[in-house]
């Protein structure tokens, strides 16, 4: 489902299109090869279904899919039909006439593409051979209770087997070009290469398998990628297989590509190859016709989140919703990868610094990461039954009410106000706030976690202390739970919870790209990164202030874990400092920033990362410089106008200040003078001049 964004004036149509890398298109065939074609498993699922539209719009009837066939996923999301390239039909044949099932149709999603998916489970029988095969090819062997890694290389053996087929057809025109997507497709590349089937290959990893299983581990990864012992590391983790057969489909690619700088540097430590090309993921932006309907999205769907927070504190709603902020952090439950615990030890200080500064204001901290339970939490099912019978009761009442003075006003009478309301009509209402005296704390947790005493987040909340107490400024709702609209606590999906939220919090320390922060900019939301997110990289190089545009970035590279707790506990407190007119306005400037994550301008990275493979497989064909910059260059953000040169001066002393002190905002104008000063000095990766490039980084 395409994310939605504002056509609004602050919107920059003025960034520059790029020129295009001039492929002959027409003769030539591009297939992309990936575990994740029609089958959700992870974030790289997100970025072939959001780039489909963008290729098929420049390759049309060219543009294939390749990936695993799974009954289900087969049925609910493709549309089945005949092959109509008569190259493909007969390779397609030629595998079927050989016992194993292929399958092709359309994709339904937005863009339509062709799908080819190969039964797995059909071709099993040959598993033994292909092992021995893929043994005398690479010297690979792997372990008969992997049945990831024998999926695997099954479904790479289909995969090197059609384009063998295909390419014997074809005789060379048109051209194939085969991006492969991660490990699980790279043991068809590395078949491919080993077998000389004449094709460009491309190889993108999204994450190395290495670098997850060390984080999570919780080393020091970045400081000792030098000193790793990659093999040793690879063979403790019993995955020294899977790391050999991503390690060969690297090398064995014409080009290499990786998400961001930051696993640019990794992938040349654990891989020892630096990519040719990096290629950040982006999303499909649709654009609304509402001038600011961002904004009117944010204040509909805080008022939904705002109820489930009187339903889930009844009896301690002593802080005002008004001047209550909403912050969250989601995605996958991996307690360090992602940054959790950083977080937790910095709302505990923010809880101490909105405290000794007796502020106002109270954050309702959201969770949104899904663990094992058994059941909603009885109390917060509970809380959400009394929200609803006091809103029932209040209706009561104000019907009563309603009618009583009309008939009073009629009659040309100004109504009693100690008559108006009858003793039931008292006794309903101390009713309706007996029911909601409680004797104890509103809950962390929203379900029935099946191991509460170990549970990483539960475990750090019993530690800081944050219980939702009455004195506390800072208040913690834990949602083990991925959120759903037809959900009976909080019915939202997650794209409605997020435009309700004013801040995203994602403090990692390893992840590849981050979509998190980035579908939080699209939609208008500041969000906190760090610069080990490829997405945080990304902003930082492409954007001069990145926290004027609601982009924080904590330095977890080069500062320690307290240091980095400190600065994320900085970031949040003052974003608790300003006022409502000033959040617009950060909004105004994070929705933005959303024309830079849009496919229509990162997706020619892929274009100039499929020409430079053409140039090395087909050089008396396709021709490159090789020194030559790709002509897919960057982005360079001023800073705001608006924005003081001193960052301290946009900080308040206190959090107590009036909105008659603000700074002068014209919002148009502010748009216009960033629409015209956009300029492009650098290639994606290259240093910005006057900014220091970090050892171990490099560019394209």
């Amino acid at each position: 489902m395409p994310l939605s964004r504002s056509l609004s004036m602050t919107s920059l149509s003025g960034l520059p299109v790029w020129e295009d890398e001039n492929l002959p298109v027409e003769d030539l065939l591009l297939f992309e090869v990936a575990w994740e074609v029609t089958n959700k498993v992870g974030g790289i699922y997100t970025v072939i279904q959001t780039k489909a539209k963008l290729t098929v719009d420049e390759w049309g009837e060219n543009f294939f899919m390749v990936g695993p066939y799974y009954e289900h996923n087969f049925k609910m999301q493709v549309e089945q039909c005949e092959a109509s390239h008569p190259a493909i039909k007969k390779a397609m044949e030629s595998l079927s006439n050989n016992g194993c099932q292929v399958h092709f149709g359309r994709w339904l999603i937005e863009g339509s593409p062709y799908v080819i998916l190969f039964d797995i489970g059909t071709a099993a029988w040959n598993l033994d051979r292909w092992k021995g095969e893929f043994w005398d090819t690479c010297g690979i062997g792997l372990p008969y209770h992997d049945r990831e890694a024998n999926d695997s290389l099954i479904f790479g053996s289909l995969t090197a087997w059609f384009f063998k087929e295909l390419t014997d057809q074809l005789q060379d025109k048109p051209n194939v070009i085969a991006h492969f997507h991660e490990w699980q497709a790279g043991a068809g590349l590395i078949l491919c290469r080993s077998r000389k089937i004449p094709m460009a290959t491309i190889f993108t990893t999204h994450a190395t398998l290495l670098g997850r299983y060390l984080c999570a581990a919780n080393l020091d990864f970045y400081n000792n990628l030098d000193k790793f012992n990659i093999d040793k590391e690879a063979g403790e983790r019993q995955i020294y297989h899977r790391y050999c057969m991503e390690r060969a489909a690297v090398h064995c690619s014409h080009v290499f590509t990786t998400v961001s700088q930051i696993t640019a540097v990794e992938a040349d430590h654990i891989l020892h190859r630096r990519p040719d090309v990096v290629t950040p993921n982006g999303l499909n932006v649709k654009k609304f016709s509402a001038v600011h309907e961002f904004q009117n999205l944010h204040s509909t769907n805080k008022g939904k989140i705002q109820e489930f927070v009187r339903g889930h504190f009844y009896g301690h709603l002593d802080f005002n919703l008004e001047k209550t902020l909403f912050f969250f952090i989601a995605g996958r439950y991996e307690f360090s990868n992602k940054g959790a615990d950083i977080f937790l030890e910095s709302l505990s200080r923010l809880n101490y610094l909105l405290r000794v500064h007796r502020s106002d204001v109270t954050v309702v901290v959201f969770f949104i990461m899904p663990a094992k339970t058994n059941n909603f939490n009885v109390e917060t099912l509970k809380g959400q039954a009394i929200r609803k019978q006091l809103w029932d009761t209040a209706h009561s009442v104000k019907e009563k009410f309603g009618k009583r003075l009309y008939d009073a006003l009629l009659k040309g009478e100004i109504p009693d106000m100690n008559k108006i309301l009858d003793k039931d009509d008292f006794t309903i209402m101390k009713r309706a706030i007996y029911s909601t005296q409680r004797q104890s704390l509103p809950p962390v947790t929203t379900h029935n976690m099946l191991d509460d005493t170990t549970d990483p987040i539960l475990s750090n909340v019993r530690r800081i202390g944050l219980f939702n107490a009455r004195t506390d400024r800072v208040k913690i709702v834990f949602h083990p739970e991925f959120l759903s609209s037809t959900s009976p606590l909080l019915p939202m999906d997650y794209e409605e919870f997020v435009r309700g939220c004013h801040l995203g919090v994602f403090p990692s320390y390893y992840e590849p790209w981050g979509y998190t922060p980035g579908e939080c900019t699209v939609m208008g939301i500041p969000s906190v990164t760090t610069n080990l997110s490829g997405f945080g990289c990304f902003m930082e190089d492409h954007v001069s202030d990145p926290a004027a545009y609601g982009i924080y970035i904590v330095d977890r590279r080069f500062r320690s874990a307290d240091e980095s707790c400190n600065q994320l506990t900085q970031f949040m407190f003052g974003f608790c400092q300003q006022s409502r007119r000033q959040r617009i306005i950060q909004r105004n400037r994070t929705e933005r920033l959303s024309d830079l994550l849009d496919w229509r301008y990162l997706g020619r990275f892929y274009m100039h990362a499929r020409h430079l493979a053409l140039s090395r497989a087909f050089p008396d064909k396709f021709k490159m410089d090789p020194t030559a910059p790709p002509q897919t260059e960057g982005f360079r953000y001023p800073r705001p106008s608006s924005v003081p040169p001193s960052p301290s001066a946009s900080l308040h002393s206190t959090p107590h200040h009036s909105d008659e002190e603000e700074e002068p905002y014209d919002d148009d104008e502010e748009a216009e003078r960033d629409r015209q000063n956009i300029r492009a000095p650098f290639s994606l990766g290259a240093v910005p001049a006057g900014k220091k490039k970090h050892p171990g980084e490099f560019s394209n």
